[in-house]
């Protein structure tokens, strides 16, 4: 059972809606290690939903077909289930509708990752006379890391291999796209590497970057591109700048592996997951910690924090509104909080959840297992104020020391620095 504060009554903690789940058929000689789901990824434009779904196999799923399935496109109510003899094999598909793929990628998924292609954002490299692949303006690609250390390149559309990065030598444990269309592909590994692939290149590396002394979990672009935050098996979370690929600073405060790191949809916030039970909320320009979420109360001091326990933070998430995070961890719990509060907002039961990802609205959660499965919840309904949306307006254009200048009440400026959290 998940532990809350003293002053926290249990029973006032909302319960999230459960809206449905994807299921994978288990054989009686599959219960082993290699069934993990340990990504779960939705497409840019919301229109697929991929998850490693155990050994070598990833689903693509059309987003719409499984909000049907839940009741959630129709008029249907209650919670439903998708099974994996649900594929394209069995139903005729409309012309110009997305269709479902099961990708065999060879070996077992670590790392999912969708790209979107924009013309318009030229790639970086000298020779641009000729290229192999021309990606046009509708592209949609889904990156997977696996277990050999290659990276395989995909065509959403048609479930066709395009590419395959080999150069890591350990497991690529994470990949992340670039969002600004420039299909820089960013990958993390078990090798102590990130490296810097340009797919609009050939996918030739452009980069690799070397800072961290152990495994590198995984790694989150700003909305803007311009800055990438990676952690991994170490207490520091790295920042690093994808204009001059240099390191920018370390942030320090987590008493055990840092394991998942996200931006907020302004740039303003940097959430990190860690196993010392904490979520912490930094301020990425200035490097100074603005919230912690704990998973465990009273907090491990650090020498136990570094140990094990049962409230390991596996993953976190920035819901879109800017306003919502979710967290997965080892005491069976998927917990959704307010930024501007410390305690959880809601809570869902779920038994070894790995991973967790908004839909592209931030209507619903999908969290995944190591059992191979998926499972889905509604996003606590709020409306944000006017305030809100005009900071992260402001936010996405402005640093925080470009805040710290303007001529404005120092109660505002407090607000639009996220001081108040």
């Amino acid at each position: 059972m998940a532990s809350f504060p003293d002053s926290v009554n249990e029973n006032e903690i909302g319960k999230a809606k459960f809206i449905g789940e994807l299921l994978v058929p288990v054989a009686p000689f599959d219960q082993k290690s290699g069934r993990e789901t340990w990504t779960v990824a939705f497409a840019p434009d919301g229109s697929y939903f991929a998850w490693s779904q155990g050994h070598r196999i990833v689903r693509l799923v059309p987003w719409s077909k499984c909000l049907k399935n839940f009741g959630e496109g129709s008029n249907r109510a209650g919670p439903r289930r998708l099974s994996r003899q649900n594929s394209e094999g069995g139903t005729v598909v409309p012309v110009g509708e997305p269709r479902e793929h099961t990708i065999d990628c060879g070996d077992i998924v670590w790392g999912l990752a969708f790209g979107s292609s924009v013309p318009e954002k030229q790639s970086r490299c000298v020779n641009i006379e000729w290229h192999r692949f021309k990606f046009g303006q509708d592209q949609l690609l889904l990156a997977t890391g696996l277990n050999n250390g290659r990276i395989k390149i995909w065509d959403v559309y048609t479930g066709k291999l395009l590419l395959n990065l080999m150069d890591h030598t350990d497991i690529v444990r994470d990949l992340t796209f670039a969002p600004d269309g420039s299909l820089m592909l960013v990958s993390a590994s078990r090798d102590k590497t990130l490296r810097v692939w340009d797919l609009k290149d050939d996918g030739n590396m452009v980069k690799v970057l070397r800072s961290h002394q152990n495994w590198v979990y995984c790694s989150a672009f700003s909305p803007d591109s311009s800055v990438l935050c990676s952690v991994g098996a170490g207490k520091s979370v790295f920042l690093w700048d994808m204009d001059k690929y240099s390191l920018i600073r370390k942030l320090e405060g987590h008493h055990n592996d840092v394991v998942s790191c996200e931006f907020s949809p302004d740039g303003a916030l940097l959430a990190t997951a860690s196993y010392d039970t904490r979520v912490i909320i930094w301020d990425p320009h200035m490097g100074t910690v603005l919230l912690e979420l704990a998973h465990l109360f009273p907090p491990p001091s650090p020498i136990f924090a570094g140990g094990a326990n049962d409230r390991w933070v596996r993953s976190v998430a920035f819901c879109h509104d800017g306003r919502h995070i979710a967290s997965i961890t080892d005491d069976r719990m998927v917990r959704f909080w307010a930024i501007d509060e410390t305690s959880p907002q809601a809570i869902a039961p779920l038994t070894n959840g790995l991973c967790c990802a908004f839909s592209t609205d931030g209507s619903f959660l999908a969290a995944g297992s190591r059992d191979g499965s998926v499972h889905f919840w509604a996003s606590p309904k709020s409306i944000a104020s006017l305030q809100h949306l005009c900071r992260m307006a402001l936010r996405r254009v402005m640093s925080t020391q470009q805040v710290q200048t303007l001529p404005i009440p120092p109660r505002i400026r407090s607000y639009l620095s996220y001081q108040d959290l």
